[in-house]
């Protein structure tokens, strides 16, 4: 499977618990810190909910 590199670029102040919730579960636990995964359709999920807060690049 494709593998992804997320890293949080806005801060999750004033935002919602689950929001928080699931940036945590992604491994973001401060601004400018990245995570990689595969892209399984369980991680892709946790992206589109918190895409406002994170960029997405796909790893070769």
């Amino acid at each position: 499977m494709k593998k992804i590199r997320v890293r949080q670029v806005r801060s999750a102040i004033d935002r919602p618990k689950r929001q928080k919730d699931t940036l945590i579960a992604l491994g973001l636990r401060r601004m400018h810190q990245s995570a990689e995964h595969t892209a399984t359709p369980q991680i892709l999920g946790m992206v589109a909910a918190v895409k406002h807060l994170i960029s997405v690049e796909e790893i070769g």
